[in-house]
């Protein structure tokens, strides 16, 4: 899975837990639905760490707090080189 797989399926299961919606983590995180939605349709191919962290924001939490998942843990995860 790519690393921008693991952030939108991060984001979904944090939507899901925090009931919600994609708009209101735009809103609060300052990511253009354009954006955000290159990100959770995997047109987007490479998310950048400034990105993941306004999207924490977003959430209300550290960037720590949403890499605290082990859909981040490297051996699941390919990498471009």
């Amino acid at each position: 899975m790519s690393v921008n797989d693991a952030v939108a399926k991060r984001i979904l299961k944090l939507l899901r837990e925090k009931d919600m919606s994609q708009y209101r983590l735009e809103h609060n995180s300052g990511i253009q639905h354009g954006s955000m939605q290159c990100i959770m349709n995997g047109r987007n191919k490479t998310v950048t760490l400034s990105t993941v962290i306004m999207i924490a924001k977003g959430f209300d939490m550290s960037l720590r707090e949403f890499l605290d998942d082990d859909i981040f843990n490297p051996e699941n995860l390919e990498f471009e080189q």
